[in-house]
């Protein structure tokens, strides 16, 4: 026994006990040395093996208790057991020593200057379509319109019948829109539009919101998404005519991308306007002159427009003869790439930083 081990004084009268069995007393003065001799974990570990080990002379002796002659067993069995719980404990406290014994040698040795630099930590910023969105919202919140939200999963009466697209319309085919199956009345919203019946259910007039969101339509190419965001904006009021949509949608061109940008108006049908018109903006890459991108006409189409139909106000109980209203729609990822000169609307989407980082 090694009369300068700590753990051994500290077990002192578990030892004087084990001294009932010799064996015993001897293999608890051998683990004990050689657990407060270690000198690090490693070591720590091995004399674990050793003296705590399946094949440990402790194990082995209490494993044979059995086949002990009858005076022995429960000598063996009491204070074998007794024996390995301190020993378990033992190693325990000497293994917290050791670890704290290690992290100060390692606070000592791997000192951190926290004068010099530190390292750089990469910080993100908004994606290019919130960013397209927020301008095409501050601009619209200039002018007086509030934001109005809805969701995205929708019925069949908001996203089509109350916006005057009656059944059998060919914008509910499978083909364009994704139902939600089981429920032939229920599915992802084509457009934010039905935000604008919610809204007129709930306020009388006067109504100027704008609704952005997410749509879904089955579209999937160069200039199409599955899944794209879209804002739409919708004024009803007394007195509102086709001049008041013009100088809206003009004002808003030229905030977006530059004041020497013109609009032009064009015939259209959409079924919850009439009369409908898309709006072009004149060629920001050659001016209106004509070019590969504008396909030499010298202007880019940018979204949809039109007065409300008076078949939509029916649904809502909006008065005629009282109010009129218009109502246009865009997407954001084509405002975005019309202001970027982009080619491909799925560059968005392919999450590629070296894109993503030049906005």
């Amino acid at each position: 026994m090694n009369p300068k081990s700590a753990f051994v004084n500290k077990y002192k009268d578990l030892l004087k006990e084990l001294e009932a069995h010799e064996g015993l007393a001897a293999m608890f003065a051998d683990s004990a040395a050689d657990f407060d001799s270690a000198a690090d974990l490693e070591a720590l570990e091995a004399a674990r093996v050793k003296h705590l080990g399946r094949k440990s002379p402790l194990s082995l002796l209490l494993r044979s208790i059995p086949d002990l002659p009858p005076e022995e067993r429960p000598i063996v069995g009491k204070y074998g057991n007794r024996a390995r719980a301190a020993l378990e404990q033992g190693l325990a406290d000497r293994k917290k020593e050791l670890e704290g014994v290690e992290l100060e040698r390692r606070l000592a040795s791997e000192q951190v200057d926290i004068t010099l630099p530190g390292e750089p930590f990469p910080r993100g910023h908004l994606h290019i379509i919130t960013q397209t969105q927020w301008e095409i919202e501050d601009i619209f919140a200039g002018l007086g319109y509030r934001i109005a939200e809805g969701p995205e999963i929708e019925s069949d009466y908001y996203n089509f019948t109350a916006l005057n697209t009656p059944e059998g319309h060919p914008a509910r085919s499978l083909h364009d829109t994704f139902f939600i199956e089981g429920h032939e009345d229920v599915l992802l919203r084509t457009q934010t539009s039905p935000v604008q019946i919610r809204v007129m259910e709930k306020e009388e007039p006067p109504v100027y919101i704008i609704s952005p969101g997410r749509v879904y339509r089955r579209d999937s190419d160069a200039t199409h998404t599955p899944m794209f965001h879209q804002i739409e904006g919708l004024a009803v009021d007394q007195h509102i005519t086709l001049a008041d949509l013009k100088g809206t949608l003009e004002t808003f061109a030229k905030a977006i991308f530059g004041a020497e940008r013109e609009i032009r108006m064009r015939p259209h049908f959409f079924p919850f306007t009439e009369p409908s018109v898309e709006i072009d903006v004149s060629c920001m890459i050659c001016g209106g002159s004509g070019c590969r991108a504008c396909k030499h006409s010298g202007w880019l189409e940018i979204l949809g427009a039109g007065m409300v139909d008076p078949n939509v106000f029916g649904f809502v109980d909006y008065d005629t003869d009282e109010v009129q209203g218009f109502a246009f729609g865009m997407g954001v990822e084509r405002i975005a790439m019309l202001k970027h000169g982009m080619s491909d609307l799925r560059m968005f989407y392919d999450n590629d930083l070296r894109f993503i980082k030049q906005f």
